[in-house]
């Protein structure tokens, strides 16, 4: 895995759990249909599958 990966947080963290909330600020995004670029890592990764009903992600 390597390159950059496009995350964009496509529904609200409201009523979430604690550590998927965690997951999708640990992405760096802020609101709804704020876009990120990041680093394709495991640990990314992670944090991508535990929001993944939340997000939208695309090869960057």
């Amino acid at each position: 895995m390597s390159g950059k990966i496009k995350v964009t947080q496509i529904r609200s963290t409201a009523g979430q759990l604690r550590n998927i909330r965690a997951s999708v600020q640990g992405l760096g995004l802020r609101r709804i249909r704020h876009s990120v670029e990041v680093l394709d890592t495991a640990c990314n990764r992670g944090m991508i599958k535990t929001a993944e009903h939340l997000l939208a992600v695309e090869k960057a």
